[in-house]
């Protein structure tokens, strides 16, 4: 039979996991295995940059803590993984993803976006979704070019009728 004091510190860890869950925005989880010591310090600090956090946990209490919300994700539940919190939806995303371009080693495995299970996948496509800086200033250039559309045929058609007059 195991000892109280672990299976107490056990469920510690899958509250603070369940936690984390619920007051987190986006979940991601992802396989480090080959990242060296300098390369982890610099994943967490760009998620950090980002107000994201991430920790490794053990996988059986990774699951144990998702059986107790109710979230299926069990088959992706092998190898080591470490799983980065978010208040934002996108953020560690995009983190992840281009720190995916330079470091071959890091695989996104699933996600929770909004408490909904996203699959890889669509985790990769979430990722190319501009910032909300950057949609921002698109939907701004939009609607400037409206009204600079319309000032330059109004300029035009004044010219013309000047020119038939």
């Amino acid at each position: 039979m195991a000892n109280p004091k672990i299976l107490q510190e056990k469920q510690q860890v899958i509250d603070e996991i369940k936690q984390k869950v619920e007051d987190a925005s986006s979940v991601v989880l992802f396989d480090y295995r080959g990242l060296t010591d300098s390369e982890i310090k610099e994943l967490r600090g760009k998620l950090r940059d980002v107000e994201s956090t991430y920790k490794v946990y053990k996988n059986t209490l990774i699951a144990r803590a998702m059986h107790d919300l109710n979230i299926s994700i069990d088959e992706h539940l092998e190898g080591p993984t470490a799983v980065a919190f978010s208040k934002d939806q996108i953020a560690p995303i995009k983190v992840l993803a281009d720190f995916m371009k330079t470091h071959q080693a890091v695989e996104l495995k699933v996600g929770l976006v909004d408490n909904e299970v996203t699959p890889k996948e669509t985790l990769e496509k979430l990722a190319t979704i501009p910032s909300r800086d950057g949609l921002l200033t698109m939907l701004a250039g939009g609607m400037l070019a409206i009204p600079k559309d319309l000032a330059i045929c109004l300029d035009l058609y004044s010219k013309q009728l000047e020119e038939n007059n």
